[in-house]
């Protein structure tokens, strides 16, 4: 890289935790997350064994060193965070506030899935602190949730949003899934016009990764039927961004859509770049510029809980050497800001990682500029050359994907970047 390291900033302390909750009803199909299936049952040996892992999760929350800063947002993922009892969300919230502190203003996420929840649930869901729900629906079809393995159907969808709707959350999201097996683009089509029909604040469409070790990948080979084609997911992408536009979301990030006012704080740390805590098997923590993962299996995770604690809170990863550090953090934040749709800023990509960035940077994305797919964005000086104290210069304020051919094409263009910047 020749920067001097001192030109990286990550010293901030974080501000926001990300709690893993492994449990699921049965593993989807498509799932290589890190989880442990306890069945349609919450009672008997499955709610003791919820029970000790929010013990052991809980420990390791209090053995974590707190410098002082409340947390802005907390995000409940999974898993199906959903299949907690309020009291044991109660307690781990509880175990966050003591450590850390819980700002008044805090967004407070918890996934949810369909059939793990009624009304009555839910408002102790929310009079325990959650105040944005994201609900796993996938499909707004029967055989395709099916295929997906999921444990729910249409008129569980359907009875989770009536739950909302009666409790009056005001901040809630769902997840679709493009590109599964036998899904046609009337069918997409269909599940966008549902979710524009129940009008939740935020919506996220992921294309579907076929991931090695899960069920799909022993039945699938990517690319070839029942897949759809790489055409076809490419149409369902265009699609998704010019109905959900037309109806009023904003498509601020590659796979997400907000309406006015619910963009989703928590996943905007990890797009910035910024520093945030993981708690629970499989968890990843940023911390001083370095990630650091806790084991995916339950009992090798317990296990490391337990040297945690004897170690008063000290374990961290292997530090890394200043200039591979400067690079991972350059790379991430290149390729986590070009998800966003406002881009990249050069002028603070100068201030942190120095001035000879940005002119690099645009040389690189140059010809994917005239493709189409990168764009230059002149905001500050009417289109004058951006001047840098010591007379270096770049040739526009912002860079940012096209959308939605950049987004279409942003793995293309991120590789770019790895080939000129590591």
């Amino acid at each position: 890289m020749n920067l001097p390291p001192s030109q990286i900033t990550t010293a901030s302390n974080p501000s926001s935790a990300y709690v893993h909750i492994p449990f699921c009803r049965r593993r989807c199909y498509y799932c290589d997350f890190p989880v442990k299936v306890v069945g349609d049952r919450s009672s008997g040996d499955n709610s003791s064994i919820i029970a000790h892992y929010i013990e052991v999760l809980v420990r390791e929350i209090a053995m974590t060193p707190a410098p002082g800063r409340s947390l802005d947002t907390v995000f409940f993922g999974g898993g199906t965070p959903s299949l907690l009892s309020i009291s044991q969300l109660e307690r781990i919230l509880d175990a966050l506030d003591r450590q850390f502190g819980i700002g008044a203003n805090a967004e407070i996420s918890m996934e949810m899935d369909p059939g793990t929840f009624d009304r009555e649930k839910l408002e102790g869901v929310c009079a325990a602190g959650v105040n944005r729900v994201s609900m796993g629906v996938q499909a707004f079809d029967d055989k395709l949730l099916k295929i997906c393995g999921r444990s729910h159907l249409l008129e569980d969808i359907l009875a989770a949003v009536e739950s909302i709707r009666q409790v009056g959350v005001a901040d809630w999201s769902i997840d679709l899934i493009s590109g599964l097996p036998k899904q046609t683009l009337d069918m997409w089509q269909a599940s966008l016009e549902a979710a524009i029909a129940i009008s939740p604040t935020h919506i996220s469409c992921y294309d579907l990764i076929v991931e090695p070790k899960t069920a799909f990948h022993r039945y699938y080979q990517a690319g070839v039927s029942p897949l759809p084609s790489d055409e076809t997911t490419a149409r369902m992408y265009r699609l998704a961004v010019e109905m959900l536009a037309a109806a009023g979301y904003e498509h601020y990030e590659i796979s997400n859509y907000a309406q006015s006012g619910y963009q989703c704080r928590h996943n905007r740390v990890y797009w910035e770049n910024r520093p945030y805590y993981g708690f629970g098997m499989g968890a990843t923590s940023y911390v001083g510029g370095q990630r650091f993962g806790r084991p995916r299996r339950s009992q090798d995770y317990y296990q490391w809980v337990e040297t945690f604690v004897a170690a008063g809170g000290a374990i961290d990863s292997p530090p890394t050497p200043a200039d591979e550090l400067l690079e991972e953090v350059l790379l991430e934040t290149l390729m986590l800001g070009l998800r966003l749709a406002e881009g990249l800023d050069l002028a603070t990509l100068a201030q942190k990682f120095g001035n000879s960035i940005p002119e690099r940077l645009c040389k690189c994305l140059e010809p994917y500029r005239l493709e189409g797919w990168v764009e230059f964005i002149e905001s500050r000086h009417n289109g004058s050359q951006n001047n840098l104290e010591n007379g270096e210069f770049f040739p526009c304020d912002r860079i940012r994907l096209s959308d939605p051919e950049g987004f279409l094409f942003s793995n293309t263009i991120i590789a770019a970047l790895f080939s000129e910047f590591s």
